[in-house]
């Protein structure tokens, strides 16, 4: 089985901005690319996980996701990484307009993508990594039973509960799954 580096989007792979959905809008976290490039030489498969309400409120269409992911998609396959897999959850229990008003199992905290993309993937979710930027990234982390989940700083003021470690930058990832290989290895 494979393991995944899960990865959240907004904060994570690009600068959080608020709902977005435009390319010119888009802001590349520092190190995005150095860390894809270095979890793909350890044999992770790259997975983005995103709650999108931006969906769920009319703020956007699922359409216009789309087209920005397949955009962003280019990006990473311009500079020789590519994503194996993007899932994203358009609906919000309380804020949503229409079908998209509901829960759903693949609203993180849920784990739902997590698990599908292991389904799809064939991905051992014990060997798995997730980076996040908020509490509820950690949360569908541990209930998934990832290996490690890792929290940027930036969206959370407080103590998420759960593990999970708190890092600086997506280099310290980055030198984490390097010292993961090598003791494996």
């Amino acid at each position: 089985m494979a393991k995944a580096l899960f990865l959240d989007r907004d904060g994570v792979i690009n600068e959080e901005v608020g709902y977005l959905y435009a390319a010119e809008q888009v802001r590349w976290v520092e190190g995005i690319f150095g860390l894809c490039a270095t979890a793909v030489r350890l044999g992770y498969k790259l997975v983005v996980v995103t709650n999108q309400s931006g969906i769920a409120r009319g703020l956007y269409t699922e359409a216009q996701f789309e087209a920005l992911m397949a955009w962003m998609r280019g990006e990473f396959a311009a500079r020789g990484v590519l994503l194996d897999a993007v899932y994203c959850c358009p609906y919000h229990p309380e804020h949503g307009v229409g079908v998209y008003k509901r829960e759903h199992e693949d609203r993180k905290p849920g784990a739902g993508m997590l698990r599908r993309a292991a389904r799809d993937l064939g991905l051992d979710l014990g060997m798995s990594v997730m980076v996040g930027d908020r509490c509820t990234d950690v949360a569908a982390a541990n209930a998934a039973g990832l290996r490690q989940a890792f929290l940027l700083p930036g969206e959370e003021a407080r103590d998420c509960g759960g593990a999970y470690v708190a890092v600086g930058s997506l280099d310290e990832v980055g030198e984490w799954l390097e010292a993961a290989a090598g003791a494996e290895g």
